[in-house]
């Protein structure tokens, strides 16, 4: 199972009026609701992360690792879509990923990311879009879980 995650809006909101604290680490501290949402997902159902952020080659894949260890979510495999260099919207870069892989995996998106809502169904099914300013939240988080059991259900 794959979990396709962005950061900005989903892990750390986005707030004008207060300026997300820097960890040593150098990254943004998570919210604790979305800290305790994916935590949940990841271990209820086993999912790798695939990085969408637009921060994704901001650090190395081991050290991407090290960020979500220090913020107690214990994640299994990270990896990243690649670099996104001819400046596509999110929806464009994911959409080239999955023409280009012809994915067949299990999988969710987690995204605030508003140009996603003109994804096609097969993408947009699997899309759990959160508001900016709240980032990920426990009803969302039961929301991707029942999602990846819908699709375990359709594969057997």
């Amino acid at each position: 199972m794959l979990l396709y995650l962005d950061i900005d809006g989903v892990m750390v909101p986005a707030n004008s009026w207060r300026r997300p604290e820097i960890l040593e680490d150098g990254f943004f501290e998570f919210s604790v609701k979305a800290t305790r949402s994916l935590d949940r997902i990841i271990s209820n159902s086993s999912a790798d992360i695939v990085l969408t952020t637009s921060h994704k080659f901001k650090y190395s894949l081991k050290e991407w690792k090290n960020i979500f260890k220090r913020r107690n979510i214990n994640v299994n495999k990270i990896t990243r879509l690649p670099k996104n260099i001819n400046h596509l919207n999110r929806k464009d870069e994911l959409l080239r990923w999955f023409n280009a892989k012809n994915r067949n995996d299990d999988f969710i998106i987690i995204d605030d990311d508003k140009s996603l809502n003109a994804l096609p169904d097969f993408l947009k099914d699997k899309l759990i879009q959160t508001s900016a300013s709240v980032g990920l939240t426990d009803y969302l988080a039961n929301e991707a879980l029942d999602k990846f059991e819908k699709s375990k259900h359709e594969l057997t």
